[in-house]
């Protein structure tokens, strides 16, 4: 038996249905259950493995310049310099224990995150209801679901009554979508496929049967998952800029080296021996074997900086990918907005229109008219409207607990979100004295449904019968011959229809969701609700129900506007609603877009074009509705291949093959889906996407300090084998001997790059353009600098090797050492900022390269004046006075500095 689950189903009917999967109405017997189940398997996802501790801490080591260190310490090992040889080694494996506990305590938070809930499901078995785990499902099993369910797999309804379903985790949608069974065309979107359930899903309201078409990966949630696995990801553009980084400081060191051995031994004919082992000092101490830990400890702080604001780092380098990133390609629901519905505006009878305020479920809020509290006692048509709006509803508030992402409390909900919105309104409105409405007793319910489009409940109040209805605002109207105002009911005059057709319209276009409320009072008793009797209402007011914008995401998008990051929208929402959110939030500037929606805002089908066309629409449209995850995935593929370095954020399913095809794919915490967060670099643990500004700003340091320390080696490891060329070629001895060249790379490099590694960012770093894709750690503009500051150091030191020369030879060496030592050091601070000046950003305000000083400094006297290390290393003590002149003149390279910085800046 092979049932076919890519049937499309959606275009027979329920009975053609259960006949094409050998299944009847009362379900499959138990042993055709489990012969199903061994032929299809559970139906189950196929799951990501846990954490693999030795594969994550093998990844560590896929670097080139981890190569260049290995390649490194071979070459100190064959001259014998074994000191070397175990500090290179030591420091290779720092960076990979570092890289691992970051990434290892990653992968722990996410596992955290995830709720660890035992799915079940009702199911028909031989004619009999019974209770089983979700995974046990097959194809042909027929379920039984209501309000609250969660759906199980894939499914064609066989019967619903006023049945909707929360899709937003699938298709996008933010609102609960009404099910049908009658059959689809074959084309038909799977966000409008209304005659299927999917895996993933949840129930709003209502109750239906369906039968289950397919289960595990073969559902649409399981497809999407399955095509992760499928998507090729590239190496990380930070790993690509740091291999680029380590074959370019490679080259260089052993393109210097080479000089120093061809000048030193061809050129001036000294000895072999000396030659090779002051060339493998002069290779080992200008191949920057710190980088790599320091780039580790970088991203580390980066990475712990995000942290702190929420933003969780499973992948190394994209704490600096995200400072650089181009696009931001943004989910709307539940990303940018709270995917909570909530009543913002109300329209009375009266003509008085009331402000909402308030967030979420919280019933913390107030109404106001003007800027001014409105104080439901004393408006009686306001009462009457929050008298319909909590009688004729259906869902209810539990206890009140800190909300997920907003710490403000809210109740447990149950319920169609949009009567959530209706009660919470009720709530906020009464000033928390529900003595305000009177007591009515329910008598009977009229659900909603589609063909009515309304939901009306029978009351009792005292000893008179009314009918409370709640519906689409052209349905209620059509129905309403008066209106309620402060002195009771007027007749309904064509004026006053407009009037209120006007406000409806409006709202809509503000992608409102617009419900009228109106009553009736029953002059006979009635004992059972039906349409019929549901129709000479008076109509109270109107209220325009929105998926309010995230605290802060307005000033976030600005934010990324004036960094030079471009914010797109990718949601399956209908346009009016995305466009009307773009405007609210800045995507799309205000009135110019809501009078033209159709070039703002596009649709799928409207992607269906030329790839030249294609390519016009996504450079100069932001806000793309209604999108599969295909169409998402084609957006960001295109943006790659245009160089744009992309940024991908969503919480559902839909969105994970952007997310994991995205340079920094940024999944939300709390509500994103489990798929969404493996196929995730970054995970939100509040939601905010005011989260992301943060952390760019944090990537950007990061960058910026990579850098910074990649030009202070650069420059130092020039200057000092500059001092060697030189010296050399006039025929001097060797400025320092094998030894003290490792000694002087141990107390600068070794030591002054990590206080570089904790620089915070100066001036106002997201006001500037992102770093270009392609673009190097080590590029030109740094190349006058370096040059300007070796031409400073090589004057110095052989300025002072020439005045000691002449006194003793180990005098000059150690005058030298201190020299090229002292200015490498001094250096540390111009380079914490080649923008601005020590003395603007505090000369002082980094302690740890306080203490890094502090410590080269300490070093450096110690092995002078230790009678033992000065022995060893060949150094001689100089006086107090000489000691003290000598790190005076070292200090010019900050002076020399601060003038080039100033005439750059003129």
């Amino acid at each position: 038996m092979a049932l076919e689950q890519k049937f499309p189903y959606h275009t027979i009917t329920g009975k053609e249905t259960l006949q094409k999967l050998e299944s009847q109405i009362g379900g499959l017997t138990g042993a055709e259950a489990a012969q199903r189940l061994q032929t299809y398997g559970p139906n189950e996802l196929s799951g990501k493995e846990g954490i693999n501790p030795i594969l994550l801490f093998l990844k560590q080591f896929k670097d080139f310049l981890i190569l260049v260190l290995v390649l490194a310490a071979g070459v100190a090992w064959y001259a014998g310099q074994f000191v070397d040889v175990y500090v290179i080694l030591g420091v290779i494996f720092f960076n990979a224990a570092l890289g691992f506990v970051q990434e290892y305590k990653a992968e722990k938070a996410i596992e955290a995150l995830k709720s660890m809930l035992k799915h079940e499901a009702k199911v028909r078995r031989g004619g009999e209801l019974k209770v089983i785990e979700a995974k046990a499902l097959v194809p042909g099993d027929v379920i039984e679901l209501e309000e609250g369910d969660s759906v199980s797999a894939d499914a064609r309804l066989l019967r619903a009554k006023n049945f909707q379903t929360i899709e937003a985790s699938l298709t996008g949608e933010s609102l609960p979508i009404e099910k049908l069974c009658e059959p689809l065309p074959e084309n038909t979107t799977l966000g409008d496929r209304t005659n299927m359930i999917w895996k993933g899903t949840h129930v709003a309201r209502g109750a239906a049967i369906a039968v289950v078409v397919a289960t595990g990966n073969d559902t649409e949630l399981g497809k999407i998952s399955t095509s992760l696995g499928e998507i090729k990801t590239t190496s990380t553009n930070f790993r690509k800029k740091t291999e680029r980084l380590g074959k370019q400081m490679a080259v260089i060191s052993i393109i210097t080296s080479a000089i120093v051995f061809g000048v030193g031994y061809f050129l001036r004919d000294y000895a072999f021996e000396e030659v090779l082992l002051v060339t493998v000092a002069t290779l080992v101490s200008s191949i920057p074997e710190g980088l790599p830990a320091v780039i580790s400890i970088v991203l580390a702080i980066g990475a712990k900086r995000m942290a702190s604001q929420n933003a969780i780092i499973r992948e190394f380098t994209a704490t600096e990918m995200l400072g650089s990133v181009s696009v931001i390609l943004t989910d709307k629901t539940g990303t940018l907005t709270k995917s909570i519905l909530m009543v913002r505006r109300v329209f009375l009878g009266d003509g008085t229109e009331l402000e909402v305020t308030g967030t979420g479920y919280a019933l913390e809020g107030e109404l106001k008219s003007n800027g001014q509290h409105i104080y439901a006692k004393q408006n009686p048509v306001l009462l009457k409207l929050l008298l319909i709006a909590k009688v004729c509803n259906n869902a209810s508030l539990g206890e009140q607990k800190p909300g997920m992402a907003s710490g403000v409390n809210e109740p447990d909900v149950s319920g169609d979100p949009t009567e959530l919105a209706l009660l919470v309104l009720a709530h906020k409105a009464l000033d928390h004295t529900p003595d305000a409405l009177p007591e009515v007793n329910v008598l009977d319910d009229l659900p909603f449904n589609s063909e009515q489009k309304f939901r009306a409940t029978l009351v009792q109040q005292n000893e008179t019968q009314e009918i409370y209805v709640v519906g689409a605002p052209e349905k209620i109207l059509k129905l309403s011959n008066h209106i309620l105002t402060e002195n009771g009911p007027q007749e309904l005059t064509e004026e006053l229809r407009k009037k209120v057709e006007a406000k409806h319209d409006a709202w809509a276009d503000n992608a409102m969701r617009v419900l009228a409320l109106a009553y009736k009072e029953r002059a006979e008793a009635l004992e059972e609700l039906n349409p019929d009797s549901v129709k000479g209402l008076t109509w109270v007011g109107v209220t325009g129900i929105v998926d309010p914008p995230r605290k802060g995401v307005k000033e976030a998008i600005q934010d990324c506007k004036s960094a030079g990051i471009r914010v797109m929208m990718l949601t399956g929402d209908h346009k009016k609603t995305g466009a009307a959110i773009a405007r609210e939030v800045g995507i799309l500037d205000g009135e110019q877009a809501a009078s033209n929606v159709d070039k703002e805002a596009l649709q799928e089908d409207e992607l269906d074009v030329s790839e030249q066309e294609f390519a016009r629409l996504v450079s100069e449209v932001s806000v793309f509705t209604r999108v599969s995850p295909q169409t998402k995935l084609r957006i960001a593929e295109h943006l790659r291949d245009k160089g744009h370095l992309i940024a991908m954020t969503g919480d559902g399913v839909n969105d994970a093959p952007a997310l994991k095809r995205a340079d920094v794919g940024i999944a939300m915490g709390i509500r994103g889906t489990d798929v969404a967060k493996d196929a995730s670099q970054i995970v939100l643990s509040d939601d905010n996407f005011a989260t992301i500004v943060r952390a760019v700003r944090e990537g950007r340091i990061v960058f910026q300090n990579v850098r910074q320390t990649s030009f202070f080696l650069l420059t130092t490891n020039f200057a000092a084998v500059a001092v060697f060329i030189v010296a050399i070629a006039i025929g001097w001895p060797f400025p320092l001997t094998a030894t003290q060249i490792l000694w002087v790379n141990l107390v600068t490099d070794g030591v002054m790059e990590l206080g570089l590694a904790t620089e915070r960012g100066h001036g106002d770093i997201m006001k500037h353009r992102p770093v270009p894709r392609d673009a190097n750690i080590l590029d030109r503009s740094v190349v006058p600098y370096i040059l300007l500051m070796s031409v400073v150091m090589l004057g110095l030191a052989l300025s002072v090797f020439a005045y000691y020369l002449p006194k003793d030879q180990e005098i000059a060496r150690t005058a030298v050492f201190i020299v090229i030592a002292m200015t490498q050091v001094f250096n540390t601070f111009n380079m914490r900022s080649l923008e601005y000046s020590i003395f603007s950003i505090g000369a002082f305000s980094n302690k740890y390269v306080n203490m890094a000083f502090l410590a080269s400094v300490a070093l450096q006297l110690v092995v002078i004046y230790t009678p033992f290390l000065s022995g060893i290393f060949r150094f001689e003590k100089l006086p107090l006075l000489d000691l003290i002149v000598l790190f005076a003149l070292s200090s010019l390279v900050v002076w020399v500095a601060e003038v080039y910085k100033y005439l750059i800046k003129k």
